[in-house]
């Protein structure tokens, strides 16, 4: 992977007390007739009474699909649940076909024992230590009613077994799931949280996963940050990705990257007044990954955060990076939806919709003279729609929640 730092502002002015935005973009190559490793997939699905009809229908379709598009060295099990539990499919080669026939064999049961299937789905996948990727894809459409049902005690299992290489990726059907549990359960999982509104949403989330599976080429990807000068005071994420304090560093998990693909990380470093004129190192981000191509390997990427120190009046006239602004911009959004969804929560709808309305203020501010004008305006658009209802029903909440997840992390950009 190849990484470049971008500073909001080419220049910082000698001698003031400033916040600096950092972004770290990290490119993963594009792969040409490189082998990739064989997976091993879990398919978890929810058969309780609500996934009755379409619902169970869709997912027998999406699971028929997904396995047409792995190879046939791939394995993929398939674990269902009710108050009770199944294991259909032993993590099985693909091309054996036994997921595709099992899956349409379901039939809706009673209660949601989401802890018993996720914990089958990882005890397919634990003995399967020689393959480099194993993750667990859970569908549900609600609530965990029997087992494990404390969300912490959940979130800590997902978050366990990606320690120990199984990552999990989570889809909620309809609008009766905990959308809180699942994209924790996501980040703790270092996979990814979708939400399909109806089982037509269906099909494009599997289509997303099934594109995310069929590009990957590094897990655990993890950036350090480390303080490099007494003047910097304090050091912060912009964005909804898991950080954990290791010492006087921030650690952030980005997960899995994708070939062709850059991610974005931003951060704001807050530094007193810097007295020498000239280039100053302020930080430095490490950047830790394994690659999964040809050979599985570890890499390490030490990458020093450099300013310019100059006169007040140099600073001022300087140009300042416009992508990184609107990304801060984008990112100031995704947190206000957060708080729109936190003050719905607590029932101040009024402070909500001013979350929002603010957040699309934002997004429009930048939009002006920026390449990517049009994206910004429907972002800004969608945002204040939600801001325009008068009701927010479950679909709508539901909405927000995803939208500001996905937005607080950015898009892998092409």
């Amino acid at each position: 992977m190849q990484g470049n730092i971008r500073l909001e502002h080419n220049l910082i002015s000698v001698d003031h007390d400033q916040r600096l935005h950092v972004m770290l973009e990290l490119a993963a190559p594009a792969v040409v007739g490189q082998v990739r490793q064989p997976m091993a997939l879990a398919l978890v699905v929810d058969r309780s009474g609500s996934m009755h009809g379409d619902k169970l229908e869709a997912a027998a379709t999406c699971a028929a699909w997904l396995a047409e598009r792995l190879r046939p060295d791939d394995r993929l099990a398939l674990v269902s649940f009710d108050d009770k539990i199944a294991i259909h499919v032993p993590a099985a080669p693909v091309a054996s076909g036994g997921v595709a026939r099992a899956v349409r064999s379901l039939r809706p049961g009673g209660s949601t024992n989401l802890s018993g299937g996720f914990l089958a789905g990882l005890q397919l996948l634990e003995p399967l230590r020689d393959v480099a990727t194993r993750r667990i894809l859970l569908l549900t459409d609600g609530h965990a009613n029997v087992g494990i049902v404390d969300p912490a005690s959940l979130v800590h299992v997902a978050g366990s077994a990606a320690g120990r290489g199984i990552t999990t990726t989570t889809i909620g059907f309809g609008d009766g799931f905990d959308e809180d549990l699942l994209t924790a359960m996501a980040d703790a999982g270092r996979g990814a949280a979708h939400y399909a509104a109806s089982p037509d949403d269906a099909a494009g989330v599997f289509a997303d996963e099934a594109d995310d599976l069929a590009a990957l080429v590094a897990q655990n990807v993890a950036v350090s940050i480390r303080t490099a000068h007494p003047n910097v005071t304090g050091a912060a994420l912009l964005g909804d990705w898991p950080v954990h304090a290791t010492g006087k560093a921030l650690r952030v998990d980005l997960g899995d990257a994708y070939a062709g693909r850059t991610r974005r990380l931003v951060l704001a470093l807050d530094v007193t007044g810097l007295q020498d004129l000239g280039p100053c190192q302020v930080a430095e981000l490490v950047v830790e990954y394994t690659s999964i191509g040809d050979e599985v390997a570890q890499h390490t990427l030490h990458m020093p955060v450099t300013v310019h120190v100059a006169s007040a009046a140099e600073a001022a006239a300087a140009g300042i990076d416009i992508e990184v602004r609107e990304e801060v911009a984008i990112l100031a959004a995704a947190r206000a939806q957060q708080n729109a969804l936190d003050a719905a929560g607590r029932g101040d709808v009024v402070g909500a919709k001013m979350a929002l309305r603010d957040a699309a203020i934002g997004l429009r501010g930048v939009s002006s003279g920026s390449p990517r004008a049009r994206d910004l305006l429907a972002r800004a658009d969608e945002v204040e729609a939600l801001a325009d209802l008068d009701k927010w029903a479950a679909k709508e909440l539901k909405s927000l929640k995803f939208q500001s997840h996905r937005a607080g992390r950015g898009r892998d950009r092409k």
